[in-house]
């Protein structure tokens, strides 16, 4: 807390509290801190990653290996120990990423303390503090006006309006408005979460978990394999034993060492054990991407999300609009008006009036003490055109409660004369002495500057036409002033009318400014197939005007409707939302109840905003987009925050979700048919009683070479397919025949092999030779589903499967390496034999892909047949 001398203050006679008040205040939590969370704690992030159900299941896979011995057949528990250490890693770096982006430099605001103005932080204002607001800022907790000189406040982010409020002494002001004229003297009455804008959005905080489409697919891979997984195990470790002679001969000889081995083969095998890990490091690598542009992914599995959006609803100011206005232009009322050279009349009046003349007029009606969001942007456009300050006697500035402002302005005589001068080709141009001239010399003459309506009622004659033109600009979603001329002084400014025989001289065009890339990014939308809707509470006739000028609905004029008509009901919302572009007058509940209803009809919403009255829509919405200028509360129920506010990094997003999902489309393709044979060898095993034709270290050594390594790179590269619906669907019917085609072949090979080799395999060498061959098939048969998972290859693609078959057999000729995964070559009649095996897999491989889709379409047709819908 500091005192300031560097702002003068109006002099006041209350003191505010003492400081042994405040103290006592923070003590008891009165105090306008909010506690705010960006992203999961360290300790959630290594507890998702640890204590995870197959974790578990693998780590007492490795514990039954270990006390075997065999410490070789065990590694896969230290590869998964590796990999969750590298999602830990991931998104911790990822977390320092969002935490870094999403901190926020709140503004020091000014209290009233022991009879000083002290600034003192956002969160160190206590419940009765003597708070001021100025013009500019935002107000940082509720409060009731003790004195005010002309505050107006923005309450767009509350109401959805972007209409100004002036507000009186004792009435109530609400965190979240903005000040954008004057300033009031406050007394907080509700701080933090008791503050209005954090009651309106105390239900829109509680936490909903993103719907991914991919982690559902996922999880219910993952739940059916928790069912199988448990049960075969048991089933394999029973036919282990039975194969090495059962329970007394196992138990005497040792063997059963070897039955356990060969059961955590299967198991291990059937544990899709990266599939998760690798879900979770794309959207952890997406999301540090996406940070790096600007954009804040607070949820990971909202990073996909955006990829199945096929309704985005959009709330124009801060989304299309960036919530500034722009002065456009001045336009003249009728010929009369138009610039012509000057002629005095009888009695020294003049009949014409410049264009600069009433330009000037507007800057000076403009040019007050604290101008609200309209003047300033007039004189930033005046001033650009190089207009400076002219004489003013007196003036009324402008009152949201009057809608008009006022100046007298004194009136120049003519210098001599006319006062005309020569331009340079013969031009004729008016000299300033001239450029307001309409009335004698003496007294002065009044301008008025307002809503047109009002001033327009206040005047004698009929100026219908005018109010027609009004109509016209405000329909082509411009803001509409009038600029009236009055030859008489304003008599009163303390009780101020307008003349009645004033004449309405121009009109001044104002709009709010449109995000340049609005344009481009709704029409990118578009092409995708996004239904873009603008939601808004301000005009619908404006907002629709607005959604004209970016071709919200491209060549089709965009349909616009006031919210007060829409029907309470639902599913008869849903109907009327079908022919419906733009919502204008749309209340904070009507935005969630939208939502709902679009959501009947099985759409993918995606809601942007940023104000809080946006917050319950944003939090019901599939994924919920603040813009980085948004209330606090907005941001902290959005999954995605887009921190510079720019509309354009919308695109982007979608692109990272598309990228998420056609790869990991992929890589659960790939990791589901390991799954598929395991669970069908593992059946065949236990069926036919015979020995598991591999060891765990072979299906660490081939799953790594041609599911792990490759999954990961597959998983990171460039995707820009288009989302499809049903990820499940395609990945199991995806899987299914690779993984049928890999079981019958090993199983063929363990079932007939022996018989034709001689192989007796109760012996530890003549299994050793199955089990290599076994592998090599196996081998095999994983970069046939790398290829197939990886097209096209005539790319990267075809080099990367390339590139992991022949380190799989360079692999094998490195003694190291064959010793510790037990890898065998085969030479002589096995070589044979095993060449014999390789061909006979490659063909059933054929056939099972040929298969696959005829099967497919008999399953399908008997399936509709009988009344159900696939």
């Amino acid at each position: 807390m500091s005192a300031t001398a560097a702002v003068e203050m109006p002099e006041i006679s209350e003191t505010g509290l003492t400081v042994k008040e405040v103290s006592q205040r923070i003590e008891s939590g009165q105090s306008n801190a909010v506690k705010t969370s960006t992203s999961r704690s360290v300790k959630d992030i290594v507890r998702a990653n640890v204590f995870t159900l197959f974790n578990g299941i693998i780590f007492v896979a490795m514990v039954m290996v270990l006390v075997t011995g065999s410490w070789r057949d065990a590694v896969f528990g230290f590869v998964i120990i590796i990999n969750t250490g590298i999602g830990i890693f991931t998104e911790l770096k990822a977390k320092r990423t969002l935490d870094k982006l999403s901190i926020l430099v709140a503004s020091d605001f000014l209290v009233r303390r022991d009879g000083e103005d002290v600034e003192v932080p956002h969160n160190e204002i206590v419940l009765g503090d003597l708070l001021w607001i100025r013009s500019g800022e935002q107000v940082p907790a509720d409060g009731q006006i003790i004195q005010t000189w002309g505050l107006e406040l923005d309450e767009s982010m509350l109401t959805g309006e972007s209409r100004t409020v002036r507000h009186k002494v004792g009435e109530q002001v609400y965190s979240g408005a903005t000040a954008v004229s004057g300033m009031a003297l406050v007394k907080v009455n509700a701080v933090g979460s008791h503050s209005y804008a954090a009651t309106l959005t105390a239900q829109a905080k509680v936490y909903k978990k993103t719907v991914s489409d991919l982690s559902k697919g996922i999880n219910t891979i993952l739940k059916f394999m928790t069912f199988l997984v448990v049960p075969l195990c048991i089933l394999l470790i029973l036919s282990q034993i039975h194969t090495v002679g059962g329970w007394d001969a196992a138990l005497s000889t040792g063997e059963w060492r070897q039955a356990v081995v060969s059961a955590v083969a299967g198991v291990v095998g059937m544990i899709p054990e990266g599939l998760v890990l690798l879900t979770s490091l794309n959207f952890a690598v997406a999301a540090m991407r996406l940070a790096r542009h600007n954009t804040l992914v607070q949820e990971l599995e909202s990073v996909e999300t955006l990829a199945r959006v096929d309704a985005l609803n959009l709330d124009k100011t801060g989304t299309i609009t960036d919530g500034g206005i722009a002065f456009n232009q001045l336009i003249m009322l009728g010929s009369r008006w138009r610039e012509l050279p000057a002629q005095p009349t009888e009695g020294g009046s003049f009949e014409t009036l410049t264009e600069q003349a009433a330009t000037q007029a507007l800057y000076d009606c403009c040019n007050e003490e604290q101008p609200n969001g309209t003047g300033q942007a007039v004189l930033a456009g005046l001033k650009a055109q190089g207009y400076e300050p002219g004489q003013v006697e007196s003036r009324v500035p402008f009152s949201s409660a009057r809608k008009w402002s006022a100046v007298v302005k004194p009136i120049l005589p003519p210098a001599g004369g006319d006062s005309r001068s020569e331009s340079e080709g013969g031009r004729t141009e008016i000299t300033p002495s001239h450029l307001a001239m309409t009335a004698p010399a003496s007294g002065g003459e009044t301008w008025y500057m307002g809503a047109p309506e009002v001033i327009i009622s206040a005047l004698d004659g009929d100026y219908s036409d005018v109010l027609q033109q009004v109509n016209d600009y405000a329909n082509d979603g411009n803001r509409v002033l009038l600029v009236a001329r009055s030859t008489t002084s304003l008599a009163d400014t303390d009780n101020p009318q307008i003349d009645p025989q004033a004449k309405p001289v121009a009109l001044v065009l104002c709009s709010e400014k449109i995000r340049e890339d609005a344009e481009q990014t709704l029409a990118w939308f578009r092409e995708q197939g996004v239904r873009c809707r603008v939601i808004s509470g301000d005009n619908p006739v404006t907002v629709g005007a607005i959604a004209r000028k970016v071709r919200l609905t491209g060549e089709h004029e965009p349909r616009f409707m006031d919210a007060r008509e829409l029907p309470e009901d639902v599913n008869e919302l849903a109907r009327v939302l079908e022919n419906v572009d733009v919502l204008g007058r749309v209340l904070p509940n009507q935005k969630k109840a939208i939502v709902q209803a679009l959501h009947t009809q099985n759409h993918v919403v995606a809601m942007t905003g940023d104000g809080v009255n946006d917050a319950l829509a944003i939090k019901e919405a599939d994924l919920g987009i603040a813009m980085g200028n948004a209330a606090p509360a907005t941001k902290a129920v959005a999954q995605v925050v887009l921190v510079d506010s720019k509309f354009s990094h919308l695109p982007d997003v979608v692109a990272r979700g598309r990228q998420v999902m056609a790869n990991m489309e992929r890589v659960a393709s790939l990791f589901l048919v390991k799954t598929v044979y395991s669970a069908l060898i593992s059946l065949g095993v236990v069926l036919t009683q015979i020995p598991y034709p591999y060891l765990p270290r072979h299906i660490t050594y081939i799953g790594a070479l041609t599911i792990g390594m490759p999954a990961f790179i597959l998983a990171l590269a460039p995707n820009t397919r288009r989302y499809i619906p049903g990820f499940l669907k395609r990945v199991v019917t995806f899987a299914l025949p690779g993984g049928i085609a890999t079981a019958l072949s090993v199983l063929l090979t363990a079932w007939f092999l022996p018989g034709i080799m001689g192989w007796d395999v109760t012996k530890n060498v003549d299994l050793s030779a199955l089990r290599a061959t076994s592998a090599i098939i196996l081998f095999l048969m994983g970069v046939f589903v790398l290829a197939r998972v990886a097209q096209p290859l005539n790319s990267w693609r075809g080099i990367l499967v390339a590139a992991f078959a022949a380190a799989g057999v360079i692999g094998a000729f490195i003694p190291f390496v064959a010793n510790f995964f037990a890898l065998i070559l085969p030479t002589g009649t096995t070589l044979v034999a095993t060449l014999i095996a390789l061909g006979g897999s490659a063909l059933i491989f054929v056939i099972c892909l040929w298969l696959a889709p005829l099967v497919g379409k008999v399953s399908g047709k008997l399936l509709r047949q009988h009344g159900f819908n696939i």
